[in-house]
């Protein structure tokens, strides 16, 4: 049995499968997220129950709801790190770049539809002071940037656009973390992303969707050169997080 997360100063301990659960659940997905797990380790529950100090029901449940998340995949010797192939990653690059463009395009098609400013402000006076002090490259910069394209699809006013996309981003998060390893890619994303928003502040629709079509891929070539980039860094470096 599971010794409880914590205890109540003034009483006896408090029943906490639930938060036991949501614990190894953000403990475990940190671990995906950050690269620390690579691709070729297998996902044990009896090896991550006794790292976690948990039993195996709350790693199961936890593996289960990565697995729901797209960030990890169910093979014959058990559950490893989700990484799509190229083909896939063609097929959801594609849609990533359509979805992108569609909350930016519903703006030109009808005139009464504006981003909302204040998402657009926040966004930009982020960006603004990561551009003052920019992070060494890491490969959870991704996050930075998913977190970026999702509030401005949420300006956009279309919640279904904004979660296809989100859904998106975690399935292809796997490949391109590794796109944000050497200091110009950084460099590039920051300046892109303040000229996006800062064209959508200023009412330049066109000039927005222009901007964003270059950040995502210009063509789907330059979208694929970059993911098998990610591709080949990941086989010649699987322990490099």
């Amino acid at each position: 049995m599971d010794t409880p997360l914590y205890t109540r100063p003034d009483g006896p301990a408090v029943d906490t499968a639930g938060s036991r659960r949501d614990r190894v659940y953000a403990l475990l997905r940190e671990e995906v997220l950050s690269g620390r797990i690579t691709p070729h380790t297998r996902l044990g529950e009896v090896r991550l129950a006794e790292r976690f100090g948990v039993s195996r029901t709350p790693v199961r449940e936890a593996l289960a709801r990565l697995y729901s998340d797209g960030l990890v995949e169910r093979r014959e010797n058990g559950f490893h790190i989700s990484v799509p192939n190229l083909a896939e990653l063609r097929d959801l690059y594609e849609l990533r770049v359509t979805l992108e463009l569609r909350g930016i395009a519903r703006a030109l098609e009808d005139p009464d539809i504006r981003h909302d400013p204040e998402i657009l402000k926040a966004q930009r006076e982020r960006w603004e002071g990561i551009a003052a002090d920019p992070p060494a490259p890491d490969a959870s910069f991704v996050l930075l940037d998913e977190d970026f394209h999702a509030d401005l699809s949420r300006a956009s006013g279309n919640r279904a656009l904004t979660d296809s996309l989100v859904s998106v981003n975690r399935r292809i998060r796997r490949v391109r973390m590794y796109d944000f390893l050497t200091e110009d890619r950084i460099a590039s994303t920051i300046t892109e992303h303040l000229a996006i928003v800062g064209h959508l502040l200023d009412g330049e629709i066109d000039a927005a969707h222009r901007a964003m079509h270059e950040h995502v891929g210009a063509s789907m070539e330059v979208v694929l050169e970059r993911a098998r980039r990610a591709l080949t860094r990941m086989a010649l470096h699987p322990d490099a997080f």
